[in-house]
């Protein structure tokens, strides 16, 4: 079947508003699980392995919510588990708007829509590696972060450009 390919910048404007409001949205939310991330580990790596090895220290922070240094066992389960599905819904849904996109193509494209699955799991699962194998494994749990947000961004930017920038030829 031969069809006619669809890029973003083709779409009606009632589409393009659409998912423009969609992309703007769930990067406002990544941009908020970032902070997060930034506040309780000021990305730093042994602050970070810290919260995922030692759990002899209790705090209790703002609004009553009490939290150990250490994720306990069944905390990163939760964590895992909330993390690896709910970045693989973001990522589908960003995957399927962005290989509408007229910008990136070929191995590029197919790379950029594959990656973030597989950091996704990286990501969450090598944090059980630091916690029980060697804490050393921080240092891929970052990578593999880092090709993850960077992924999203680039994804967002380009579908962002081509739906509201981009014009028709």
């Amino acid at each position: 079947m031969n069809m006619k390919e669809i890029y973003l910048y083709q779409l009606n404007k009632g589409i393009k508003l659409f998912l423009s409001f969609f992309l703007v949205s769930l990067t406002v939310g990544v941009i908020f699980g970032l902070i997060y991330l930034f506040q309780t580990t000021s990305f730093n790596k042994d602050v970070t392995s810290n919260r995922l090895v030692d759990s002899s220290e209790f705090i209790e922070e703002d609004f009553g919510i009490n939290e150990t240094v250490a994720r306990s066992t069944s905390e990163l389960l939760m964590t895992t588990h909330n993390h690896i599905i709910g970045f693989s819904f973001i990522f589908f849904f960003l995957g399927g708007i962005f290989y509408f996109n007229s910008i990136v193509k070929g191995f590029w494209k197919l790379l950029f829509i594959g990656e973030p699955f597989i950091s996704n799991v990286v990501s969450f699962g090598s944090m059980w590696g630091v916690r029980y194998l060697d804490e050393n494994l921080i240092y891929l749990t970052i990578i593999s972060a880092v090709l993850l947000y960077s992924a999203f961004f680039i994804m967002v930017f380009i579908s962002l450009f081509e739906l509201n920038l981009k014009k028709p030829a």
